[in-house]
C-alpha cells in the first residue's frame, strides 16, 4: 500500500508538503504540487477516507436537498456540476431524503453530512428553513435567505435581455406564461413587468398566464387561451424550454407558422433548445457555475468555525441563446 511517506520519498519533499499538495492546499508551489499529484496518481496512492475523516472531524460527505423525482435536465446538469465540483475538492455527494421519524437536518446529522446544498424544495416549509438556519453548513440554490449562503439566478437580467430582444425584433406585445406560484416565478414575473416597463410596453392582466414548470400541457392550455384573446400577443414566453413543446402543438393545430405568425421564446437553455427547429430562442442558465459557486461556498463555510461562518450571496449570469423562434 502506498503512503504519503512512499511519495515524499521519491518526489524528495516532506510528508507535509504532500499531505497538503493533495489536499489541494495553496501554500504549496503550483508546479510542486502538479508534480506531486501525478507521482502520486501513477504510484496507485489511495487516500484512507477514514483515517482523514479522523484527523479532521469531517465525514468529506456532502448533501444534495432535491425533494422532487429529477426528470427534468436543467437540474440533472446542476446536480452533475454540483457533484463534479464537490469531487475536486475531496468530497462524496448524498442525496438526503426525509424519513417518516426524522426532519431534514436531524437526518443530515444522522448521516454525518458536513453540509447542505439545497437544491430544489419547499424553500419556506418549517423542515426547511430549519435546515437552512442550523449549525449545519448550507447553501441555497436560487432562493435567498438570511442565515445561509445562496446562490442566485440574475433573474432581472434574464428577463431583460429577453424583452429587449424581442423589443428589437419588433413585438409590442409580449405575453408571459410562467410557472407555478413560488419564489422563482414571483423574482422572473417582477423582472419581466420592469423590463416592458423600461421599454415603455404596456402588459394586460390577460397576458401574464400561470402554468406549470416543465410542462407542455399546461403550456398548451394557456397558449390556446392567448390566441383566443381579440388583442393576441405577438409574442410568448415560456417558463422553461421543455414547456414550449405544448405551445408548439397548440400553434401548430391553429395553423400558426413561427415566427412569421408567432413568436416563441423559452428559458433555461437545455439540450432540447438546440434540436428543434426552427431553433429555441430562450436564455441559458450557467449550470456549471452555479454547482461550482454553490459548492465553493459550502465548503468555505464547512471549513469556518460556526462563530465565523460568512454567508454570502452570489447571483450568477446566463446568456441569451437567440434562436429562428423569435
Amino acid at each position: 500500500m502506498v503512503t504519503l511517506k512512499d511519495i515524499a520519498t521519491l518526489c524528495n519533499v516532506s510528508v507535509a508538503t504532500v499531505s497538503r499538495a493533495l489536499n489541494g492546499q495553496s501554500d504549496v508551489n503550483g508546479a510542486t504540487a502538479k508534480r506531486i499529484r501525478r507521482i502520486a496518481q501513477e504510484m496507485g496512492y489511495l487516500p484512507n477516507a477514514a483515517a482523514r475523516a479522523l484527523k479532521t472531524n469531517r465525514s468529506y460527505n456532502i448533501g444534495i436537498l432535491y425533494e422532487d423525482e429529477i426528470h427534468h435536465e436543467y437540474f440533472s446538469l446542476l446536480i452533475d456540476s454540483i457533484r463534479n465540483a464537490a469531487e475536486k475538492k475531496g468530497y462524496d455527494i448524498t442525496f438526503l431524503h426525509k424519513s417518516t421519524n426524522t426532519s431534514y437536518y436531524e437526518h443530515a446529522k444522522y448521516r454525518g453530512l458536513d453540509g447542505v446544498v439545497i437544491l430544489q424544495a419547499a424553500f419556506h416549509s418549517p423542515e426547511i428553513m430549519q435546515l437552512a438556519g442550523s449549525d449545519l453548513p448550507c447553501v441555497a440554490i436560487d432562493y435567498e435567505y438570511e442565515c445561509c449562503s445562496c446562490v442566485i439566478s440574475d433573474h432581472p437580467s434574464s428577463m431583460s435581455q429577453l424583452v429587449r430582444y424581442a423589443f428589437d425584433k419588433g413585438h409590442r406585445k409580449i405575453a408571459f406564461v410562467h410557472g407555478q406560484a413560488g419564489y422563482i416565478t414571483e423574482q422572473r414575473v417582477n423582472a419581466f413587468y420592469k423590463a416592458c416597463a423600461a421599454l415603455g410596453l404596456t402588459v394586460p392582466d390577460a397576458y401574464i398566464r400561470p402554468a406549470a414548470y416543465h410542462d407542455p400541457g399546461s403550456a398548451s392550455r394557456e397558449t390556446k387561451f392567448l390566441l383566443s384573446l381579440d388583442d393576441k400577443p405577438s409574442c410568448i414566453f415560456y417558463a422553461d424550454d421543455y414547456s414550449c413543446l405544448g405551445a408548439i402543438t397548440q400553434l401548430e393545430r391553429t395553423g400558426l407558422s413561427i415566427p412569421d405568425d408567432i413568436s416563441i421564446a423559452g428559458y433555461d437553455g437545455i439540450m432540447l433548445s438546440t434540436v428543434l427547429r426552427p431553433k429555441l430562442t430562450t436564455y441559458r442558465q450557467d449550470v456549471q457555475k452555479k454547482g461550482e459557486t454553490a459548492i465553493a461556498l459550502l465548503i468555505e463555510s464547512i471549513e469556518a468555525p460556526a462563530d465565523q461562518r460568512p454567508y454570502r450571496i452570489v447571483t450568477v449570469s446566463g446568456s441569451l441563446q437567440p434562436g429562428g423562434t423569435l
